[in-house]
């Protein structure tokens, strides 16, 4: 009986300190907004005056992974709030998976391009994208 009651109690202060965690260790939506646009613009200034194409590529990927983190943010934000009204929810995951498939269409991305800068290498000895112009000859 004695188990039964401790038990019980543990519980009860396990989930308090559990979601107590959850509402005080959440940041703010605004910090990732300010990161994931300063990430993207960042990104932006990078493809607008390089280049260099394997910087421009880098660059693709820092304004990919700013919406990844813009989009994780706000499906935690949205799993939160669910959570707060209903515990057996899973909204807020399809974001998540579709971060999921960006990363693997970003990964497709950069092996082709790589591969589409190495020949462009073998055959102009530069990766400075103004001399893709002679590869139309």
């Amino acid at each position: 009986m004695r188990w039964l009651v401790l038990w019980s109690w543990v519980k009860k202060n396990l989930q308090k300190s559990f979601l107590n965690f959850l509402h005080m260790q959440v940041m703010p939506i605004n910090y990732y907004i300010f990161l994931s646009i300063a990430l993207f613009t960042i990104g932006i200034v990078g493809v607008l005056t390089r280049r260099n194409a394997i910087i421009i590529f880098m660059c693709i990927e820092l304004m990919l992974n700013a919406v990844n983190v813009l989009l994780v943010a706000f499906s935690k934000m949205h799993h939160l709030n669910a959570y707060a009204l209903d515990r057996a929810t899973t909204a807020g995951t399809e974001a998540q998976l579709f971060v999921f498939f960006i990363m693997v269409v970003a990964a497709a991305e950069v092996t082709v391009g790589l591969a589409i800068i190495v020949m462009l290498y073998r055959n102009i000895h530069s990766v400075d994208i103004n001399f893709l112009n002679r590869l139309k000859h």
